[in-house]
């Protein structure tokens, strides 16, 4: 009963709205507590050659990701219209982050999620020099990548620049996508992968391959911020000086 009142309670507009605006606040507040570091050091100047790119990172590892942008970049977000995702779009927002609706889904209900929609407004942002930000596993199924973010890539002709942000302190939840609550007064580790790309017409093997490939560059880039936010690898990053 309590389970049922609480999913009730969060699809209330008003109650939506309080939490989205209040998770910003609070990741702004961890965001400038903390100090980070990128890897590599040039990682603006080769994002900034390459624009507009397509960024890649996981579910649930994501949400210090609006603060990676710089003022100057053009770029929106994609977010599902899951009442969760109208939480995130809300936070988003409030970090000046414009967003996208719709989802992936391995299922027959993909134009229910908005997923076709979707699709084609990150194809046609891409070719208005817009870059595009999304999570790269599809719900419901952690760590392994869709299709979906490698088909835009064939068809836009943009790379994937795989991403991932660690905080030193956090609590990671015991869900499917092993969610991180980013906790303030931490060491933030940032890393950006070598670009991605899916060449135009690719065959249903390629697709498979540069899957694969996005996978493991999404494995390696988050394994190596943790690595730096925790200080157990060596550090060849560069300060970012904020915090």
């Amino acid at each position: 009963m309590s389970i049922l009142f609480s999913k009730q309670l969060t699809r209330a507009p008003i109650v939506q709205k309080a939490i989205g605006i209040m998770g910003a606040e609070y990741l702004r507040f961890v965001w400038k507590t903390s100090r980070g570091s990128i890897e590599p050091p040039d990682a603006y100047d080769r994002i900034e050659r390459d624009l507009p790119i397509i960024i890649a990172m996981w579910h649930g590892q994501h949400f210090l990701m609006p603060f990676v942008k710089k003022p100057h970049h053009r770029g929106k977000v994609l977010i599902s219209r899951h009442r969760d995702g109208e939480i995130n779009a809300i936070a988003a927002q409030r970090l000046g982050i414009e967003v996208i609706r719709g989802s992936g889904t391995h299922g027959t209900d993909f134009h229910k999620k908005g997923g076709v929609s979707a699709f084609n407004q990150m194809l046609a942002l891409l070719k208005e020099n817009c870059s595009v930000a999304l999570t790269a596993d599809v719900p419901k199924v952690s760590r392994i990548c869709g299709l979906g973010i490698i088909k835009l890539a064939s068809l836009s002709g943009r790379p994937i620049y795989p991403m991932a942000v660690a905080t030193q302190h956090r609590i990671v939840l015991r869900n499917w996508d092993r969610s991180v609550i980013n906790l303030p007064f931490s060491r933030i580790g940032g890393v950006t992968g070598s670009p991605i790309y899916v060449p135009s017409g690719a065959d249903d093997d390629m697709l498979e391959r540069a899957r694969l490939e996005v996978e493991g560059a999404l494995n390696a880039v988050t394994a190596r911020a943790y690595e730096i936010a925790d200080r157990t690898g060596k550090d060849t990053s560069k300060s970012n000086g904020h915090g």
